[in-house]
């Protein structure tokens, strides 16, 4: 199902935002950005980035490389890298490719 607006057309109900001239796929994205940085202004947090690619699946003979692109990194107070996705509906292939991140990297991606 998708849903109109704009004369663009959504599949999750999702609308892309601008905020201080950084465009995301959602309000939700947006603002869970914005928190991220009060974190991060505060010394909380560290080393903040937007859109991070990881490899999850070399490109082969089978095909190109699969990746999961973090909505958000960043190191805690205790030191930790952190894997953030701001998350609205939770697809087939968010739930495959969070598996695989914990399978290859260790990592479990946190939902905002």
């Amino acid at each position: 199902m998708y849903y109109r607006e704009f004369g663009k057309y959504y599949k999750y109900k999702n609308q892309k935002t601008v905020v201080d001239g950084e465009k995301f796929d959602s309000k939700k994205e947006a603002n869970d950005y914005q928190e991220l940085l009060f974190l991060e202004r505060r010394g909380i947090i560290t080393d903040l980035k937007r859109q991070v690619p990881f490899v999850l699946i070399e490109k082969s003979k089978y095909g190109r490389a699969i990746k999961y692109i973090a909505d958000f990194t960043y190191i805690n107070c205790k030191g930790k890298l952190v894997v953030a996705d701001s998350k609205g509906v939770k697809t087939d292939v968010y739930k495959l490719k969070k598996r695989l991140m914990a399978e290859k990297y260790d990592i479990e991606i946190e939902e905002l």
